[in-house]
């Protein structure tokens, strides 16, 4: 929702230049004050009744007005703010108050609409109207025919065991998933079966929806019960006349009810009381898409419906397109294939599709024809029903999830896998998240992410050593859901390279290259550029010059995952002019650009900064008064010592919201720094050509009490005997939970002194001679938390002896480049939370070790261990292969 994304991002920017300890202008309270109340109350009003703008027109032209307002009030503000920083065009303060003093008016204007409105509409009775409810019975008819099982075997046998099981006690099963993926086809599949008639007494079938009332779900089970009753009978009752009537007709009996459709846990609390626990084997199945609401019916195990597989998929589309018979051909079949691998094993696209293919000629060229427009297919079939379906879960967002989520399924291309920690900084660049007391807006940007993977409405896609979530991704159809709300509110601008439109009207905007575009010189120079722009975001999907943008008031600026390319001098140079920019990431071309950093300080608001293949740049001293700052990445950074002249009357500057430094080379850690970073979360360190050694103060690392993640690398070149200096009063902070080592070369009796003994450590990681020795000897009472060990390169390690009590938690084990080991200790094989065991190109007694550990878990019942060999070329140990023992030929 445009409008609230808007007055969260007005309320950032009053926030931040009233905090700033340099602010670029001054807000004068008196005159800002009446802004702040319009804004707080239009916030108000929209986390209220978001629903209802969503649904209701003129609710809707009232949202655009909100947003229009609003948008003006981030114009006046920020440009002034460029033309203070700039010295150029600058207008008076008095020009500057009188303008947004006509916006205030505005504001106060359409705040007289809204109460006007409110008064003369009960918007209340409003909140519950059914306005989003889809009639979808003939596709819903559709996916539960005679051969909707296809793809559902496993699950439909798992739920018969659930339904059937001895379990006496009443039992609520929730069957958990994403429109569309197959939940009411499995519960009717369930509730027609034959088996299941029969073992229950009485079944039921009530639909909730997002909107339901307790007598209309009342009284669609009882017209299920007792179908000789008339409806007009039970329509005439009271809800607790209906709910003493089912309670009566239950007891005693074995039943099953399904509710199909759940939204809220309100529902189930609202009827819950009537199905009483008769000890004989009752069952309550519940279908939702959302996770929470499944974690509150019941703590026991439900189902959680996965996409098909490509197999599955093209069975289904068969199903539908020829019925009982088979593919008539192989040159269909080839192309059917991959109709259904395009559908993303979404078994409602599927579906579709395969109705409109039962239906049309079976020719090749309108099968191809199909496969290149699945999406535009699907959405278009069935009068957008499919689409509207998908609809009903972004209506149903919180207010304050709805930008966030268009965001993600927006500006990123399509099948893209999403680093969710660039997502995380570019939600908190655009200004979409509403603070939240104690809670940094990383940690409120995480729970957003988190509620929309549990609404199903997000996927994860990887996850890491410590079991956070790294990629996430989106479905096909949801994104296109995105994109058409997105171009409906005008809240972002998805052009490819060759047919830019003019983006002077467009706050956002994403410009992807496809493959079959080439990039041209006079691209750089469309006229789409050139005029005066109000666009707050570009994101460019190309690794091409940045081209010449007339957008003072960028905020962030992104470049795509794998370069965006800035080969002139002056293109870099117009980067620093853009004052208001809170994200900048973009890759020179191996050019230095320390004297460009001398501006960086006119960034007066900027919180992550990502520079990629400038090699050994220099940050300069007014780095350390950027008090926003947030995040910092480059391949190698030169972090200048504060200047101790550098306090101004209200003292040290600290860079209280810094958590991200990487990669900083010869980092000295000295007091003046980690004073001026008690924040920091992730620090990358890398050390060469070291001279003053008595500057280096590595034990202060213990004082940085928030660190979690700690690289540290040196230069191969560097003495043994400097590197040795330097690291002997090397002191970890307790706080770390990452910790990744390179050429180090600490011997292993370090191990137990320095690091063993941290309690939160999660995840080790030792690169090439991170340590150096041929034996090493854990000891009992450390590594108490570590999930994630690797160890590579650490080539004299020969003996490793240790016990499963020493590594009670480890997860996965990583051993590669060890040459010398000569065996995997017995120990590993008996940690019980084991799960994966891999080595790479290792000694053939380790891989044999690896074996035996793996069949003697498997003796003693434990299947659920994994082996994975790497070889560089063929290996007799191939032959030891088995389903859990993988062997690999890289």
């Amino acid at each position: 929702m445009a409008a609230y994304a808007a007055l969260i991002s007005v309320m950032n920017i009053i926030e931040q230049i009233q905090l700033h300890p340099h602010p670029p202008i001054s807000l004068d309270q008196i005159s800002i004050e009446p802004l702040v109340k319009n804004v707080t109350f239009f916030l108000d009003f929209l986390e209220c009744y978001s629903q209802l703008i969503s649904s209701q027109d003129a609710y809707h032209l009232l949202e655009t007005l909100i947003a229009n307002a609003t948008y003006a009030v981030q114009d006046i503000l920020e440009s002034h703010i460029v033309d203070q920083i700039h010295g150029a065009n600058i207008a008076s303060d008095k020009e500057f108050y009188n303008g947004l003093k006509e916006l205030i008016q505005e504001m106060d204007f359409i705040r007289k609409e809204v109460m006007q409105m409110k008064e003369n509409n009960n918007m209340g009775l409003f909140l519950h109207k059914d306005s989003s409810t889809v009639d979808i019975g003939p596709l819903r008819s559709r996916l539960t025919g005679q051969n909707a099982t296809v793809g559902f075997d496993d699950v439909m046998e798992e739920m018969m065991d659930m339904l059937t099981g001895r379990q006496s006690t009443r039992q609520i099963i929730p069957i958990v998933g994403m429109g569309g993926i197959g939940k009411t086809t499995l519960a009717r599949n369930l509730y027609v079966s034959r088996l299941i008639v029969r073992h229950f007494d009485m079944l039921a079938w009530a639909t909730i929806s997002q909107e339901y009332s307790m007598k209309g779900i009342l009284l669609e089970i009882l017209l299920c019960i007792k179908n000789q009753e008339s409806k007009e009978t039970y329509s005439a009752m009271r809800e607790d006349e209906l709910g003493l009537v089912l309670h009566k007709t239950l007891i005693g009996r074995r039943y099953l009810i399904i509710m199909d459709d759940m939204w809220s846990i309100e529902a189930w609390e609202l009827v819950k009381f009537f199905f009483p626990d008769n000890n004989n084997g009752s069952r309550i199945i519940v279908t939702t898409r959302l996770r929470i609401v499944a974690s509150q019916l019941t703590d026991s195990r439900g189902i959680e419906m996965s996409f098909l597989d490509d197999h599955q998929s093209w069975n289904l589309l068969c199903r539908n397109v020829f019925g009982e018979q088979d593919c008539p051909n192989l040159e269909l079949e080839e192309i059917g294939k991959e109709i259904a691998k395009s559908c993303k094993g979404l078994p409602l696209s599927i579906v579709v599709i395969g109705g409109l293919l039962a239906k049309s000629e079976r020719t090749r060229e309108y099968w191809e024809y199909v496969l290149e427009n699945i999406s535009s297919i699907v959405n278009l079939e069935d009068n957008e029903r499919c689409l509207r379906i998908l609809s009903m879960s972004y209506d149903q967002l919180s207010v304050h999830l709805k930008p966030c989520f268009l965001y993600l399924g927006s500006v990123f291309p399509e099948d893209d896998k999403i680093r969710v920690s660039w997502l995380i900084k570019l939600w908190v660049a655009e200004g979409f998240l509403k603070p939240k007391s104690g809670k940094n807006m990383e940690l409120v940007a995480e729970e957003y992410l988190n509620d929309l993977i549990e609404r199903n409405l997000v996927l994860v896609h990887t996850r890491g050593s410590t079991r956070n979530i790294k990629l996430c991704n989106i479905h096909d159809l949801l994104r296109d859901l995105c994109l058409r709300q997105a171009q409906k509110e005008n809240f972002v601008c998805i052009t490819r390279l060759h047919g830019i439109p003019q983006i002077d009207t467009h706050r956002r905007v994403c410009i992807h290259r496809m493959d079959d575009e080439e990039y041209t010189p006079q691209l750089m120079t469309n006229s789409a550029f050139q005029s005066p722009s109000i666009t707050r975001s570009l994101i460019i999907d190309f690794k091409e010059v940045l081209p010449s943008l007339n957008t003072k008031m960028l905020r962030v600026l992104k470049s795509n995952d794998r370069a965006l390319y800035y080969g002139e001098t002056s293109s870099v140079e117009a980067i620093f002019r853009l004052v208001n920019l809170r994200y900048l990431a973009f890759r020179v071309d191996w050019m230095s650009i320390s004297n460009h950093l001398s501006s960086l300080h006119f960034l007066w608001n900027l919180q992550t900064l990502i520079v990629y293949g400038a090699w050994k740049t220099k940050a300069p001293p007014e780095i350390w008064k950027m008090h926003q700052l947030r995040h910092i990445e480059f391949i190698m950074l030169d972090l200048p010592d504060p200047e101790m002249d550098g306090r101004d009357r209200n003292g040290i500057i600290v860079l209280e919201n810094l958590q991200t430094l990487l990669q900083v080379r010869n980092f000295k850690c000295g007091e003046e720094v980690v004073k001026r970073i008690p924040n920091i979360k992730k620090l990358q360190v890398y050390y060469e050509n070291l001279d003053d050694l008595s500057c280096y103060c590595l034990n202060n690392l213990c004082r940085l009490e928030k660190l979690e993640s700690l690289g540290c690398l040196f230069a191969p070149e560097e003495k043994p005997i400097i590197r040795s200096y330097l690291l002997q009063n090397l002191n970890f902070p307790n706080s770390l939970k990452k910790l990744s080592l390179n050429r180090t070369c600490l011997s292993w009796e370090d191990m137990s002194v320095k690091i063993g003994s941290l309690p939160l450590l999660q995840v080790l990681k030792l690169y090439t001679d991170a340590f150096k020795g041929d034996e090493w000897e854990t000891i009992e009472g450390q590594f108490r938390n570590l999930k994630f060990l690797l160890i590579e390169g650490c080539g004299e390690l020969r003996c490793w002896r240790t016990e499963s009590s020493h590594f009670p938690c480890l997860e996965q084990l990583f051993l590669r480049d060890l040459d010398e080991l000569e065996e995997i200790p017995w120990g590993i094989g008996e940690i019980p939370t084991l799960e994966t065991i891999v080595l790479k190109y290792c000694s053939d007694s380790a891989v044999f070790s690896a074996k035996e550990i793996l069949e003697e878990q498997e003796g003693y019942g434990n299947v659920g261990l994994r082996v994975r060999v790497h070889f560089w070329d063929e290996s007799e140990l191939e032959s030891l292969a088995c389903p859990n023992f993988q062997v690999n030929i890289d």
